[in-house]
């Protein structure tokens, strides 16, 4: 087994994990209807979250480019896979009792170590890029930086505020800006 293929199952475990965390929260609140009370924006972010998963995902396979990895490379992979995984768990928690089991007093309570993390996914994304090589990183459009750039600095704002309209339009514009880049990113009629 060469290194890569053994670097991609550790990456596809950490992946399906995740996935796995976001599909069981959203069906755990259709199996179980009356148990909290769902909040649709706390939804919404978990429905980007899936997109930037399926995302990463088909974007790692570009890791195969990598001719020299370290240790210090795998585990710089591993800690960004790990930081979706925190994306995933810090929507759904094993339980939301501890607020009246309602998901937007859960989601508007951890709201900054949410937007934390996903900031810190973005800043992340840069270093991925640049691990994949000089020429692979040149080659992104200017549209990459200034993507990266201000859903950081969106995610900073949203740490702090709590007005749901802001949160409402926020989600909704990450969904739409991210299946408008996978769309042009990827060619999908081939």
């Amino acid at each position: 087994m060469d290194i890569f293929a053994h670097i991609k199952s550790v990456i596809g475990i950490i992946l399906g994990l995740s996935i796995a965390k976001l599909l069981q929260g959203t069906v755990k609140l259709i199996q179980h209807p009356g148990r909290t009370k769902p909040y649709w924006i706390h939804l919404a972010w978990a429905l980007y979250i899936f997109l930037l998963l399926i995302h990463f995902w088909w974007w790692e396979y570009r890791l195969k480019d990598i001719s020299g990895w370290s240790f210090q490379v795998y585990f710089f992979i591993i800690l960004f896979i790990t930081m979706y995984f925190t994306l995933c768990a810090l929507l759904f928690p094993d339980d939301v009792k501890d607020y009246d089991n309602q998901w937007s007093e859960y989601f508007y309570s951890r709201k900054k170590w949410f937007f934390a993390v996903l900031a810190a996914t973005f800043l992340a994304d840069i270093l991925d890029t640049w691990l994949k090589g000089k020429d692979y990183f040149l080659q992104a459009t200017w549209e990459y930086p200034v993507r990266n750039s201000i859903h950081f600095a969106l995610c900073i704002v949203a740490m702090f505020v709590s007005n749901r309209k802001f949160h409402a339009t926020l989600v909704i514009l990450f969904i739409l800006y991210e299946l408008s880049y996978i769309w042009r990113l990827f060619d999908f009629l081939s």
